[in-house]
């Protein structure tokens, strides 16, 4: 035993500071304070950054108050999309299995909670039995011949009723009862954490997979119509070299592009169709069964993202908010490995009628009591105390260093996001710029070439 283990045991608010007293003192003790080997919990020393570094961009705006709502995908005015975020949150399997979750760390919060409880219970018995006695009765001339004898039995029966019922409490001196109670909310409230960040997940995948849907049956149209105008190109080059003023090369090559062209179409149907039944398993629904109404991608509106500060999302992502709720679990179970090393107080009481008839069952004099304490000092567990309590400082290490990365994780996530929509911003607007000239540089190629003018 080292004496950072003798220190790590004795540290808490505790009476008697690790001392074994009487029986008597602990219960006049346990009356007058509160006693708990529970460390007091600190959040984890964070670098907090004062504000996100994602560049400027129209789109976002810094707004600390103005987070988005519970339901923020209305936010992109996309009936389907709506329909198929109810869906999911209605049906699918990973939200009802967190649900469930949640109501099994319910029941278990509440199962921990009667420790802090006495329990009590009765019961009642009757017994019966029966017995018999013979006697042989000899008359008069006892031996003669004519002599008379007669003989008798009797028969006794013997009932008895009893109705005990007995209390015991178990005194939770060092408060490891208690802290196990805590335990049981601080589960409660991880899985509850645990279930929002299930459900921002699937509601998240369901709008990625409706709009890479969108993106592919817009991809699948701009094929076509690719392909509709390669078609109409060769058409021209057709009949210029029925004209003779276009050759079989320049046949051939345009056959090459529409042929190109075809060539698309099959991979973006292929991603469309898996994107569709991507969504069925989300909603909950087979491939074979799930509809989608796919919308436009130019009717989308683009709502603006809230950066808020770095600070308040510690408070907002659920992910990290279940880290520290398990952390604090852990540190609960830290207290109640110290409190191992320390005696259970128990007190117990029982009282009861017994009475050979029923009637007489309940009156003083068939009555019964009867009280006593005791209590259990572990001596020797061959280190399995020590090993325990061990255990638990080292998964709290473990759990703290998770939240630790679930923070960083956090502050990543909303810099790369912001990173995103500042530059595929940029992108969109680049992109129209492109599309619009080559829509013009087209239309003028197209009515030359008609027109004979160039090829």
């Amino acid at each position: 035993m080292t004496n950072n283990h003798h220190h790590a045991v004795r540290r808490g608010t505790c009476l008697g500071s690790g001392l074994v007293l009487p029986v008597p003192f602990m219960l006049a003790g346990f009356l007058l304070t509160g006693c708990s080997f529970v460390p007091k919990y600190q959040r984890p020393t964070l670098d907090v950054p004062q504000a996100f570094k994602a560049p400027a961009t129209a789109s976002i705006s810094i707004a600390p108050n103005a987070w988005p709502s519970a339901e923020w995908w209305r936010g992109f005015n996309d009936p389907e999309l709506n329909r198929l975020e109810d869906l999911a949150r209605a049906h699918n399997d990973d939200i009802l299995v967190a649900i469930a979750t949640v109501q099994a760390a319910d029941a278990q919060a509440r199962e921990a909670g009667t420790a802090l409880l006495p329990t009590a219970s009765v019961s009642g018995q009757q017994q019966w039995s029966q017995s018999s006695q013979g006697t042989r009765l000899v008359g008069a001339g006892l031996g003669d011949v004519g002599g008379n004898a007669s003989s008798s039995s009797s028969m006794s029966d013997n009932r008895t009723y009893s109705l005990t019922g007995s209390l015991s409490y178990e005194l939770d001196f060092w408060g490891s009862n208690r802290a196990n109670a805590w335990v049981g909310k601080y589960n409660l409230l991880a899985s509850r954490y645990s279930q929002a960040n299930v459900a921002l997940t699937v509601e998240s995948s369901v709008a990625t997979a409706y709009f890479a849907a969108v993106a592919d049956a817009a991809e699948l149209a701009v094929a076509k119509r690719n392909l509709a105008s390669a078609q109409q190109t060769l058409d021209v080059y057709l009949a210029r070299q029925d004209a003779g003023t276009a050759t079989a090369l320049d046949v051939a090559q345009q056959q090459a592009n529409v042929a190109g062209q075809q060539a698309t179409i099959p991979a973006d149907q292929s991603a469309l169709d898996q994107e569709l039944a991507a969504i069925g398993i989300l909603v909950g629904e087979t491939p074979e069964d799930v509809q989608v109404a796919l919308g436009n991608l130019n009717a989308v509106a683009i709502p603006a993202v809230t950066a808020g500060l770095p600070s308040e999302l510690l408070e907002r992502r659920p992910d990290v908010a279940e880290a520290e709720a398990q952390l604090m679990s852990e540190n609960q179970q830290i207290g109640i490995s110290r409190a191992a090393f320390f005696p259970t107080i128990s007190l117990t009481g029982s009282g009861g009628f017994q009475s050979q008839a029923l009637n007489k069952l309940l009156i003083p004099g068939a009555s019964s009591i009867s009280l006593g304490s005791s209590f259990m000092q572990p001596i020797f567990e061959g280190g399995k105390l020590w090993d325990e309590l061990a255990g638990t400082h080292a998964q709290y290490a473990e759990l703290a260093s998770t939240y630790h990365k679930a923070v960083l994780q956090a502050f990543t996530d909303v810099e790369q996001s912001l990173i995103s929509v500042h530059y595929l911003g940029e992108q969109v607007r680049l992109q129209q710029v492109a599309y619009d000239t080559s829509n013009r540089a087209n239309d003028i190629a197209l009515e030359q070439m008609t027109a004979g003018t160039v090829d």
